[in-house]
């Protein structure tokens, strides 16, 4: 206890094995963040010089094309793939579920407005019209970004809604004596017609001229970006969000956060000065890590946990494992007991492994940023009750989790069926490439393999060009060689036999291995290859 309030007041020598700590490295090149928790590598997040993060940015976009039966549109936004805007986005959204909708005090019932649904949405924005838009999800693989009418510009404890008049609080603050605290606040803020605020789970425990500031800020940031719209020819941006470094300080640097450790001296005063007027507590907690013999990544023991989050294979403490595969549909996890042999008890241990993997998946998910439909293969349970404790553990290590997630009950075959929102490519996908040898399978055929097809088509070859081919030279990569020497000498003997000239074989080590080539040794012309 004595430590932690040590860390709180920002006294004493920062130790990033314990409590939560926000490691910050800069580099030329890029610029890392790292979530740690108790030492263990929760979130992790890179921005390279070049790259643009254009989710949450604001456009003016024009419409180039509807599209009715996708119940969609696309938007030229400026950029190389035009946006996606589903009708169902354009629409005006109803208050999200996880949120408490407040009344406006002081604001008269006003007669219903007709209703727009999705039928009225190509009248409303025709081809050619302009349009303000807000990136929702970033460009993954060969699709453009989505996007959304529903602006929204979050501050450090609201977000400000500039096109509803809706007010909410997250429903995350549980303590109904802090909501009705919060509610009288959000009530007598000074809010323009027609716009709507949301106060933020961080909100908790603030007081009410932080968010005078807060809300202050935002007014000034929309008046600026209406300006820029005004003065813009479409398509513009007119808003983007804040680099990762400011990012961070914005939605990370909570009371819940115990310390920031930043290994460049410049965004440490950077992020001092954002913590500031956050509070001279939470600026205390910011140090300035310098790393002349060791990066800031080992020495704090990241780096080795950053690698293992791009292991297929992830090792449990019990000794069991899970084997996390992505592909272009879904994420499967299959749980395995591996080495978990410590209980005599079956059910037990399998409870055990089954719980310590839901815990590990749902950090994975969070850790590499991935997203979308998830299966997880549990190991059978035969008990009712052990699969709510799984369940439960499941939900609750989700609630960490920044992005909206959904989880199903586990199924009577043992899978989990669950989503995670996807707002940008996963760190895997940022960071990797597919191999240019593979094409991303993983798997490259067998030198047997590669015998058998080629057999195949000098047998073709053989018959067709009998009368007007001699020598013909075959090339191929050197695996492929070594097994046409050795398993298979005798077969392409007799194949030489049924052919009126000889079969030349050539190695070529740059070659790839599914690659060869059937060459005419007189004229010199490729007759087949593949």
């Amino acid at each position: 206890m004595i430590q932690r309030i040590k860390r709180l007041f920002g006294i004493g020598k920062p130790d990033s094995a314990r409590g939560n700590s926000i490691v910050v490295n800069v580099e030329r090149l890029e610029r890392r963040v790292a979530l740690l928790e108790d030492g263990v590598l929760e979130e992790y997040t890179v921005e390279r010089e070049g790259e643009q993060n254009i989710v949450g940015g604001i456009f003016k976009g024009r419409v180039k094309n509807i599209e009715p039966g996708l119940k969609a549109m696309f938007v030229d936004i400026g950029l190389d793939k035009n946006a996606f805007l589903h009708f169902w986005d354009a629409i005006p959204a109803a208050l999200d579920g996880g949120l408490e909708e407040i009344q406006r005090e002081g604001t008269k019932k006003r007669p219903q407005k007709k209703k727009i649904t999705s039928k009225d949405i190509p009248d409303i924005y025709p081809i050619g019209s302009e349009i303000v838009i807000q990136v929702s999800k970033g460009p993954i693989g060969t699709k453009g970004p989505r996007v959304t009418t529903n602006i929204s510009l979050a501050g450090r404890y609201l977000v400000l809604m500039p096109f509803t008049e809706q007010f909410g609080i997250s429903r995350k603050i549980e303590d109904p004596k802090e909501r009705a605290r919060l509610r009288k606040i959000v009530q007598n803020l000074s809010v323009p017609e027609g716009m709507g605020i949301i106060m933020r789970t961080v909100a908790s425990g603030t007081r009410a001229r932080h968010f005078v500031r807060d809300l202050a800020m935002l007014l000034e940031q929309w008046d600026s970006i209406e300006e820029r719209r005004a003065n813009s020819p479409a398509p513009a941006c007119v808003f983007r969000e804040p680099g990762l470094i400011e990012r961070t300080a914005r939605d990370f640097l909570t009371d819940e956060i115990d310390q920031v450790l930043c290994d460049d001296e410049e965004t440490t005063e950077i992020i001092r000065e954002i913590a500031g007027k956050i509070s001279r507590r939470a600026k205390r907690r910011v140090h300035h890590l310098p790393t002349a013999t060791q990066p800031i990544f080992e020495r704090v023991g990241i780096q080795k946990q950053i690698d293992e989050a791009f292991s297929r294979q992830v090792w449990l403490p019990c000794g069991g494992y899970i084997v996390i595969d992505e592909t272009e549909a879904l994420i499967s996890v299959d749980v395995n007991t591996g080495r978990n042999r410590g209980s005599k008890d079956v059910d037990k241990m399998i409870l055990e492994t089954n719980i310590e993997a839901a815990q590990e998946v749902a950090r994975q998910l969070r850790l590499r940023n991935i997203g979308g439909l998830v299966v997880v293969d549990f190991i059978d349970m035969r008990h009712r009750k052990d699969q709510q404790a799984v369940y439960k553990a499941m939900k609750d290590r989700l609630k960490k989790d920044k992005a909206k997630t959904q989880v199903l009950q586990i199924s009577p075959i043992g899978l989990m069926e669950m989503t995670r929102q996807r707002l940008n490519e996963s760190l895997r996908d940022s960071m990797y490439e597919p191999c240019p040898y593979c094409s991303g399978r993983g798997r490259v055929k067998t030198p047997m393999t590669m015998s058998v097809e080629i057999q195949r088509r000098l047998n073709v070859v053989i018959q067709k060009h009998r009368d007007n081919v001699g020598d013909l030279i075959v090339i191929v990569n050197s695996d492929v060689l070594n097994r046409f020497k050795s398993d298979d000498a005798k077969l392409l003997v007799e194949l030489e036999r049924s052919h009126t000239g000889r079969l030349i074989f050539r190695s070529d080590p740059t070659l790839h291995r599914e690659r060869f080539a059937i060459i005419d040794a007189g004229s010199e012309k490729t007759i087949d290859q593949g």
